[in-house]
């Protein structure tokens, strides 16, 4: 054990022993010199465009954004205010002379407006909660946007008057609401989401809904400018009723609210064309699946009319932006661990624009990222590969050039793990699975290296060639590093993803393992070298994998479900598993959540197995994690419990948690 921990406190700073040229390769304290670029917003006229630029204060621990503005042909990249506050959500008024974005004060956040003839920007508003999905009208007049009124929690009892002086206990927290917290938030206020308006010139602020619902955004503007469309569910059961939505209209000037759709499940992110004769939006029709396609439809601007667009797609819409012309709509879906933008015509027909598009996050190499389209048709997104975070490109007349490198500095000065997609079948159906191996740094065939699994969580998500730090820093430390995305992934299509309705964990467990043996196969991995790790679902993936069988050296088993009983009925979101991930509730169905549970394998385990959970997650509850602790603690099987202060299921939202994360790990699987 003193050797465990003499390791753990030079595993970040030991230096590759596979290095074979002068760069160096990646570090954990590299995490924070990472830059990577969100949400661009190109101007109406496609010339400039202004995004979000994501950095890490290395003193206060927190990812950093503030608004930087580019011209599309690279130049006069700086940045958009004199701010130091956290700024997000800019927006460009319809003729491109303003941009509406919002920015923290000592009192919250604030909606701000930018003048792009003199360079000036002022507050605007002056509110009492967030504001958030600012859209400005056609004519540049008003914006709308969504934001919380709280009202005062329930009360049961009323306590006596304490003595002048005294220092009683808090009051009693009373919650009678099904949806009360969140992961990453905590408890959350009672009250409601409305849709607000205020004018560009910062009066006149309205309230345009109204009751015991939340109204929801992004939002829309008609093109008369009479109405705005937002998302809700007010039916008198919408508490339980959680996954419908449908999309309304509020008149501006009436404060009538219409009705648009009415089926059963989701429908939400409306879109009135601009020539103010469709509007868009993006749902399904809930069969009450693990998973489903999230679809695109239009509708007349009355509700008539109702048809789905993206029927030939098979995958689900991510977002999607009208075309300024009317002909057609610009999307971004999902295929095979890569994020795609594309064409779709009104008669259905689509083409790919463009790929690659991702960067949400530097942890872990999930999707993500977001894309705009001027209205002469230039693309501004994010792009990323395994070998940088995301930078601004843009795409004219079929074009693709990437106009910021934001991490070249860095980056090009390290040496990085080479990521390669790999293609093996199922041996249950023989199905074809899709993997990716990262080499580490100088990597040498003619070597032996310890060879990682590394479980992705959702399950319903996917892996790509994207940017990891985490990837990055395991391959730095010698290990070949294979993250696979076996069934219930998504990028496959519908069908794929949803293998594992009713039947989780069940054969991704084979995917997985026929994955580990197609790399002992071709030489990439060697039996006597193996472990595996993974958080959220890739924790009990990793669970159920060694519950499996002994063949891994060690497992580090991170914020898992290990217990779907406990889970279902102590996690933030309790309310929505039932017939998707399993048939029924638990009470109904006690024999089947139990066998699809991790913790039900546990006499099984001999693999030396550190646990880890965020001490304040509330998806998966440090209770879960401590189940698999405690058992195997008690069954004398080498086990140690990581618990990170302060932190939700995102652990590695904090860079410093996830350097923590990262040497925890190395730390424990270097011991065996």
């Amino acid at each position: 054990m003193k050797h465990f921990f003499i390791l753990l406190f030079i595993i970040s700073f030991k230096i590759s022993s596979f290095s074979q040229n002068t760069k160096a390769v990646f570090t954990d304290l590299d995490v924070f010199d990472l830059q990577y670029v969100k949400n661009p917003q190109i101007s109406p006229d496609g010339s400039q465009i202004v995004y979000r630029r994501m950095t890490f204060d290395i003193l206060k621990d927190r990812a950093v954004g503030n608004l930087w503005m580019i011209n599309s042909s690279g130049i006069n990249n700086q940045k958009l205010t004199s701010r130091e506050s956290s700024e997000y959500g800019a927006i460009w008024s319809p003729n491109g002379d303003r941009l509406a974005f919002i920015s923290l004060t000592d009192e919250g956040p604030e909606i701000y407006m930018y003048w792009k003839n003199t360079s000036k920007f002022a507050k605007i508003s002056q509110l009492e909660g967030s504001p958030s999905n600012l859209v400005w009208s056609s004519n540049g007049k008003d914006l709308a946007f969504t934001m919380k009124v709280k009202t005062a929690p329930p009360v049961l009892v009323k306590m006596p008057k304490k003595p002048k002086g005294a220092k009683w206990a808090k009051t009693a927290r009373i919650t009678d609401r099904l949806y009360h917290e969140s992961d990453g938030q905590g408890y959350i206020d009672t009250g409601f989401t409305h849709v607000f308006l205020i004018s560009s010139e910062g009066s006149g602020i309205a309230q345009l809904t109204s009751g015991e619902f939340n109204h929801r955004g992004p939002l829309s503007w008609s093109n008369d400018n009479s109405k705005v469309y937002f998302t809700s569910n007010r039916s008198d059961s919408w508490e339980y009723d959680f996954r419908n939505s449908e999309l309304y209209s509020v008149n501006v000037e009436n404060y009538r609210i219409m009705a648009l759709t009415d089926r059963k499940g989701p429908d939400f992110n409306p879109k009135e064309s601009p020539n103010g004769k469709y509007v868009a939006y993006l749902g399904y029709n809930d069969k009450i699946q693990a998973y489903q396609n999230t679809q695109l439809s239009i509708m007349d601007a009355d509700g008539k009319n109702k048809r789905v667009l993206s029927l030939n797609v098979n995958s689900s819409i991510n977002s999607y932006q009208w075309d300024s012309n009317n002909k057609g709509i610009y999307y971004s879906y999902d295929k095979f661990g890569d994020t795609k933008i594309a064409y779709l015509n009104l008669d259905g027909s689509s083409r790919d624009l463009a790929e690659n598009l991702g960067g949400n996050s530097i942890g872990r190499p999930y999707g993500g990222g977001s894309f705009s389209v001027s209205n002469n048709g230039v693309i501004a997104y994010t792009n990323t590969s395994y070998k940088h975070p995301s930078e601004l490109t843009i795409v004219k007349d079929n074009k693709s050039k990437q106009i910021t490198n934001l991490n070249s500095q860095l980056l090009e000065n390290r040496t990085l793990g080479k990521v390669e997609e790999i293609w093996y079948k199922s041996s249950f159906d023989n199905r074809d699975i899709q993997g990716w191996v990262v080499y580490p740094p100088n990597y040498d065939s003619s070597k032996n290296y310890p060879f990682l699994v590394e479980n992705h969580g959702g399950p319903i998500s996917n892996y790509g060639s994207r940017f990891s730090a985490e990837m990055q820093l395991f391959a730095a430390a010698g290990y070949v590093v294979f993250y696979p995305n076996p069934r219930g992934s998504t990028s496959y299509g519908e069908e794929f993803a949803n293998l594992l309705h009713h039947n989780y964990p069940a054969e991704d467990y084979i995917d997985v393992m026929d994955g580990v043996d197609f790399c002992i196969n071709k030489g990439i991995a060697k039996e006597e070298k193996l472990y595996v790790t993974g958080g959220s679902a890739g924790g009990l993936m990793t669970a159920w994998i060694v519950g499996k069988n002994n063949r891994f050296e060690a497992a580090v088993v991170v914020k898992p479900v290990m217990n779907w009983i406990s889970k279902t009925l102590t996690a933030d979101n309790y309310f929505q598993y039932s017939d998707t991930r399993l048939a029924g509730q638990p009470w109904d169905n006690f024999q089947e959540y139990w066998d699809f549970s991790p913790i039900s394998l546990v006499g099984n385990i001999q693999t030396p197995t550190m646990v880890m959970v965020g001490m304040e997650d509330l998806r998966t509850p440090p209770s879960e994690a401590k189940q698999l602790y405690h058992a195997l603690k008690l069954r004398k099987i080498p086990t140690v419990l990581v618990e990170i202060p302060e932190a939700s299921h995102g652990i590695a939202n904090r860079p410093s948690n996830l350097i923590t994360k990262v040497a925890h790990v190395l730390a424990w699987l270097k011991k065996y």
